[in-house]
């Protein structure tokens, strides 16, 4: 229901990641070429980033569509990070339109969105949700027991919910970490860093496709694809 990125390696400008591409996450907002749900991603975006000797991820949210606020675009090419979540946001049909339910989420330390949907009906309780949407309460339980356990709380909340679709997408200043359940996840590696996204934000031949069912970590030292139902109880 939503197009997300996220990115891993030397400082790039805002812009450059989410702006400026050919695909960008600016023209998915409008015209995804790959997503399976929903046509267009209108209903707010959000970007979260790490800055040198600062703890907590800096974001900037929105409810508009991210073609409607040109004040990020005239700072964008001025924001640098070697740590990019971003989001743009097609609501799940009852849900509120709202800033605080635009990804990427935060519990202070890593950033975290999510690709799809989920019965909120199957989660257990938490604490400290930015929003009531099943975006932000799932995020709050993947807060709650940590990015460690992310794979294991996907296969968890699957097994709850069949339907559920949980391409997560979660950052801590020093690595990615994403799902693919039930969506697309591409892979691109440079000679300047890795990025993962719901879709290529070009046609270079390096992007590659992430298979469904599989948790992807990515730290300056590479990157690793795990079958979630081959990792160690």
């Amino acid at each position: 229901m939503c197009r997300h990125l996220g990115w891993l390696g030397r400082p790039r400008t805002l812009s450059s990641l989410v702006l400026e591409p050919p695909s960008s996450l600016l023209v998915q907002s409008w015209a995804p070429r790959r997503q399976r749900y929903g046509t267009v991603n209108a209903d707010g975006w959000g970007v979260g980033f790490y800055a040198p000797d600062r703890a907590e991820p800096a974001r900037w949210r929105s409810a508009r569509p991210l073609w409607g606020d040109p004040s990020f675009a005239s700072v964008a090419p001025v924001l640098r990070s070697g740590c990019v979540v971003a989001a743009v946001r097609s609501a799940t049909v009852g849900m509120p339109l709202e800033e605080s339910a635009a990804a990427p989420f935060t519990d202070g330390r890593a950033l975290l969105s999510h690709n799809g949907r989920v019965d909120r009906a199957v989660l257990p309780p938490v604490r400290d949700a930015e929003s009531t949407v099943d975006s932000a309460l799932l995020a709050a339980l993947v807060f709650d027991r940590g990015l460690d356990a992310l794979a294991a709380t996907v296969a968890e909340v699957g097994a709850a919910d069949p339907a559920a679709r949980l391409n997560l997408l979660a950052a801590d200043g020093t690595r990615l970490l994403a799902t693919t359940w039930g969506d697309t996840l591409s892979v691109l590696v440079t000679d300047q860093g890795t990025a993962l996204a719901s879709e290529p934000w070009d046609d270079d031949p390096a992007w590659r496709d992430v298979p469904d069912h599989h948790l992807v970590e990515v730290t300056p030292d590479g990157l690793t694809l795990t079958p979630i139902g081959e990792l160690p109880a």
